[in-house]
């Protein structure tokens, strides 16, 4: 295995030019077979871990979900990117110290969303900001050369407002996120979009769009995830396959 500021070396350098997969696993089987299937680097997914769990997304403790990315990063030897949620704490200072206890467990890179959980809906931008710098702040107390991702959960619009998602991008990037995302947005064009008009490496979402990491890496996408799409598809074919033992005695 190599040492983390290694996998944390090669995970910054993948984000410089071009654009890679990022496919996300749920669970240590699924983390081992994308690592023999040649991929760069590793995602964690806070649904297809929850589900693995037998919990719904959002409800993973956040003691259970630090063991979680411990495991995956011993798993394998691929630069892990935590789903770190909205950081699992109502304050900035929170989201400080549980940032520190996130990066004590290996990972390359982390994500902090603009989701209120406890309302569903958007963080005011203000605050949504300060807790990015506060997760920044604490990364660079630890020393670590970990990424941090800025969120803008555009799927709680009913209607897109690009230009709210990316002065919100764009805000969290002043703030210190290395990478922006805007998971919800699917299409090419407002994705593109997003690229020409925010200041750091961009992440997109493949999720049942239709299109390709090659489509993505043409309007300048560095890195393309999926979310819990390769687990959703996972417990889909289990749950035909469960039926069909239950309804005929027998497996296809």
């Amino acid at each position: 295995m190599s040492s983390l500021a290694d996998r944390r070396a090669r995970f910054r350098t993948l984000h410089h030019s071009g654009c890679f997969a990022l496919p996300n696993p749920w669970d240590g089987g699924a983390a081992v077979r994308l690592a023999k299937a040649e991929f760069q680097a590793l995602a964690s997914t806070s649904a297809g871990a929850a589900w693995a769990l037998g919990k719904a997304d959002g409800e993973m403790s956040l003691n259970e979900v630090l063991e979680h990315l411990r495991f995956l990063v011993n798993v394998t030897d691929l630069p892990i990117n935590a789903d770190f949620e909205a950081g699992f704490a109502d304050t900035p200072d929170g989201v400080a110290a549980n940032v520190a206890s996130c990066v004590e467990t290996g990972v390359a890179g982390l994500s902090i969303e603009d989701k209120d959980p406890r309302t569903n809906s958007f963080f005011p931008r203000e605050e949504a900001v300060d807790r990015i710098r506060a997760a920044r702040a604490a990364i660079d107390r630890t020393g670590a050369d970990v990424m941090l991702v800025g969120r803008c959960e555009a799927y709680l619009m009913k209607t897109l407002d690009l230009d709210e998602v990316i002065g919100r991008l764009n805000a969290y990037a002043d703030a210190g996120a290395d990478v922006v995302y805007a998971p919800g947005i699917k299409a090419l064009e407002p994705t593109a979009e997003i690229v020409r008009r925010t200041k750091r490496p961009v992440n997109a979402n493949l999720t049942a769009t239709g299109l390709s990491v090659d489509d993505f890496a043409k309007v300048g996408v560095r890195r393309v995830s999926v979310g819990g799409a390769l687990a959703r598809a996972t417990y889909d074919a289990f749950d035909g396959f469960a039926k069909l033992l239950a309804d005929e005695g027998r497996l296809p």
